[in-house]
């Protein structure tokens, strides 16, 4: 199959690994992905947080890398995208109230395009309205969120390093599962490895 054009969501504080590792595994597989963020223009960057579990009640968070925006979050069309990522971290809680992000998500749920999202992305999905029916996994602490959306909360595995794929939606609880979920939507986009 030929390279996919695929649009990344982010905001500042978007998780670090969840954003990262996707976009340079993609891009080494040969996908073209653009990544995007509200008020942020081709150049500027976004702040990621590292987070990590360290045996406190929740994550712990420190400072992360810049991650540069690649394309103009206000020119872009998602008519131009085979597929959309949603990494976790603290941004989907407040890029979920943005009608612009919202639209840009039902665009592809409509359309049937790969979706991936992990950790806490799915509270897009969720404000977005497009997980009635279906199964989704994510943070624990989202599973309250998508049962409340008409989802079904697939609970991860103890180490969170499982995935879960209906139809064209891929989901993982955090980037414990990067091996599990990158291998999963790779599948969902006819992607082919081949050493």
């Amino acid at each position: 199959m030929p390279a996919q054009r695929i649009l990344m969501l982010v905001g500042d504080f978007v998780e670090d690994y969840e954003a990262m590792v996707p976009l340079q595994m993609l891009r080494m597989v040969g996908h073209e992905v653009d990544v995007v963020c509200p008020e942020k223009r081709p150049g500027e960057s976004v702040q990621t947080a590292i987070h990590d579990f360290e045996g406190h009640q929740t994550y712990s968070e420190k400072p992360g890398h810049r991650l540069a925006i690649t394309a103009d979050f206000s020119a872009v069309d998602p008519a131009d995208y085979d597929a959309l990522v949603l990494p976790g971290g603290r941004a989907p809680e407040y890029l979920r109230m943005n009608p612009r992000v919202l639209e840009i998500t039902r665009h592809f749920a409509e359309a049937n395009k790969p979706l991936a999202a992990i950790c806490h992305g799915p509270q897009i999905l969720t404000a977005a309205g497009v997980l009635r029916g279906r199964r989704c996994s994510a943070y624990p602490a989202v599973a309250a969120e998508v049962a409340v959306a008409g989802g079904e909360y697939v609970e991860p595995a103890a180490t969170m390093d499982s995935a879960h794929t209906d139809g064209n939606l891929v989901t993982a609880p955090a980037w414990p599962a990067h091996p599990a979920w990158i291998r999963q939507f790779l599948a969902v986009l006819g992607s082919k490895i081949e050493p």
